[in-house]
């Protein structure tokens, strides 16, 4: 037991050290065990410590669980990632609880249902992601076509391609190429009808809104491996921007607004998007200086680029029906930067 002491504390001269425990005798040894047991424990935290900050900057993320009764064993990065998004909606709910704000409760829960609905289909496969990706482009294309006020032949257009881009990159991933193409083709209901006076304002939303939309949502299908990944820290990023927009608020240079399309938007919120999606995409093992442009400034620029159109549009909300976040193209925004993003530098 005298080695075990002068070797925690790292004392000199142990055959005096010996001596003395000796002389001491059984009367002091449970106070000696205990010292000893407190320098052990504070030793063997060191290891954990280190083997943590080991892991968070290059740990593997392979995980197995077992569900039990069915006997069915989930291996892989997938699972890692599902129980951190259940660990992360876990604690912020317990922060919604304690804040009593409706509103939050009300995010929280569409949040706890969109974390399901889009994780499944992703892990399931690339053609049940092309289903997904199609639905949200079909409900995107809804919501934008009233907020412009298309015309039915346009959202008809547009609604084909929310279908035909998430096929192609499953099926024939090479037909993405053509979306300079399509941009074109969707001229083509203004050129026939020979509308002089809104036929250019109809053939610049509906191309424009064929590469926001349909194609960029379609890089769920060509980023499949990493589009829950790509999702979830888009996800967070944007709860870090709102973080850094509002705890960096002190300081002049983080208030100064971004755009005037959104005084909310701020630099502030700018450096929180991207410090968090650099911590996320950390945690989720899987950054690179690409990823963490595309996820922090990406979609900064998505959530502007949506304002853009809501403020011509003349309202707040792309929709009703998601509570405490309107339509489902205020919460798909982000992606539609993100995603082609990441595909290009990611």
């Amino acid at each position: 037991m005298s080695a075990a002491i002068v070797s925690a504390t790292g004392l000199a001269g142990a055959a005096s050290a010996t001596s003395t425990v000796n002389a001491v005798g059984d009367a002091a040894g449970p106070a000696l065990d205990a010292a000893h047991a407190s320098v052990a424990a504070a030793l063997h935290s060191y290891p954990l410590q280190g083997g943590f900050l080991d892991w968070f900057l290059g740990g593997d993320r392979s995980w197995t669980i077992t569900v039990p009764r069915a006997g069915w064993v989930l291996t892989g990065r997938a699972v890692f990632l599902a129980a951190a998004a259940v660990t992360i909606l876990l604690l912020a709910g317990i922060g919604v609880v304690l804040s009593r704000k409706a509103e939050l409760r009300r995010r929280w829960t569409t949040w706890a249902i969109i974390i399901p609905a889009v994780g499944i289909p992703i892990w399931v496969g690339r053609g049940t992601t092309a289903l997904l990706a199609a639905a949200l482009g079909l409900q995107s294309v809804r919501e934008l076509s009233r907020l412009t006020r298309l015309p039915r032949v346009e959202t008809l257009v547009l609604a084909s391609l929310a279908m035909i881009y998430p096929l192609a990159a499953w099926l024939r991933p090479g037909l993405m190429a053509l979306a300079p193409l399509t941009v074109l083709v969707c001229a083509v209901p203004a050129v026939l009808s020979g509308d002089v006076e809104h036929g250019l304002r109809r053939a610049t939303i509906a191309g424009f809104a064929s590469i926001w939309i349909p194609w960029s949502l379609a890089h769920l299908v060509v980023l499949w491996h990493d589009a829950f990944l790509i999702a979830f820290a888009a996800a967070a990023a944007d709860v870090a921007a709102w973080a850094g927009g509002t705890f960096l608020r002190p300081m002049a240079w983080a208030r100064r607004p971004l755009s005037p399309l959104s005084p909310n938007k701020t630099l502030g919120g700018l450096a929180g998007a991207v410090i968090g999606a650099a911590l996320i995409l950390t945690l989720l093992g899987h950054i690179t200086l690409g990823l963490v442009i595309a996820v922090g400034l990406g979609g900064v620029l998505g959530d502007l680029l949506e304002s853009l159109v809501k403020r011509t549009a003349g309202v707040k909300d792309a929709g009703t029906w998601l509570p405490g976040f309107g339509g489902l193209l205020d919460r798909v925004d982000s992606l539609l930067l993100v995603l082609p993003l990441a595909a290009v530098l990611g």
